[in-house]
C-alpha cells in the first residue's frame, strides 16, 4: 500500500503494475526474522500455504535511509519477481 491513510495502491514505476507486499520468516541457525518483500501482482502464485517454504525469484535487497520528523531511519526494501511455493528437499535423518 503506498498510503494508508488514502487507501491508494503502491504501484510499479515501469509498468505500472500494483504491488503486494508479503511477509516472510528467514530462518538462519535457529534465529528467525520477518521480513517484508514487494511482489507484484501477477507474481503471487496458487498453491503458497502459511509456514511451508517459499521460492522469491530476482529477490534484492536494497538499504535505504530517511529523514522523518526530523529523526533518521534506515532499513532495508526488499523486492521479489514472484512468491511461489518452494521445493527443498528434506534433511536426511541421522
Amino acid at each position: 500500500m503506498r498510503d494508508r491513510q488514502t487507501g491508494e495502491i503502491a504501484k510499479d514505476a515501469v509498468s505500472g503494475e500494483a504491488l503486494m507486499t508479503v511477509g516472510v520468516v528467514f530462518i538462519d541457525e535457529g534465529e528467525s526474522s520477518l521480513i517484508q518483500v514487494t511482489i507484484p501482482e501477477s507474481g503471487v502464485t496458487d498453491g503458497l500455504t502459511v509456514g511451508a517454504p517459499v521460492a522469491l525469484p530476482g529477490l534484492v535487497a536494497r538499504p535505504w535511509e530517511s529523514v522523518f520528523n526530523g529523526q533518521q531511519r534506515h532499513g532495508i526494501a526488499y523486492r521479489a519477481t514472484a512468491v511461489a511455493p518452494g521445493a527443498f528437499p528434506m534433511a536426511q535423518a541421522g
